[in-house]
């Protein structure tokens, strides 16, 4: 298995906030020893690799994970909380997923 983080740099050049909190999380949990490559979307570079990987996987948020393995094709997780429990088989609380959903679309409201 390998496992690609694709993390964005917004056009002002400064770091996607939710990348650098995905980043945080998972440095404090040891997760990052689990991840492969890790891929930059530099939205001032439409040919950087992860604004390549994002458009190749229809992709439209950040930060992203591409998990690969052999003779399946690849599966993409938009939210560290599912990527963390259904991949690496960590443990999240439904309560984490629901408020990281919910932070990522604002226009959604919880019933």
């Amino acid at each position: 298995m390998t496992i690609t983080y694709v993390k964005k740099i917004k056009a002002d050049g400064s770091a996607c906030k939710k990348c650098g909190e995905v980043s945080a999380k998972m440095e404090e949990a040891g997760h990052m020893q689990f991840i492969d490559h890790i891929a930059i979307a530099d939205e001032r570079d439409p040919e950087s690799e992860g604004m390549l990987l994002a458009a190749k996987h229809d992709v439209n948020r950040a930060p992203f994970f591409i998990v690969e393995e052999e003779d399946k094709e690849p599966e993409i997780h938009t939210v560290y909380f599912k990527f963390v429990k259904q991949v690496l088989a960590g443990k999240t609380s439904e309560q984490d997923e629901i408020k990281e959903i919910m932070n990522d679309n604002p226009d959604l409201d919880f019933i």
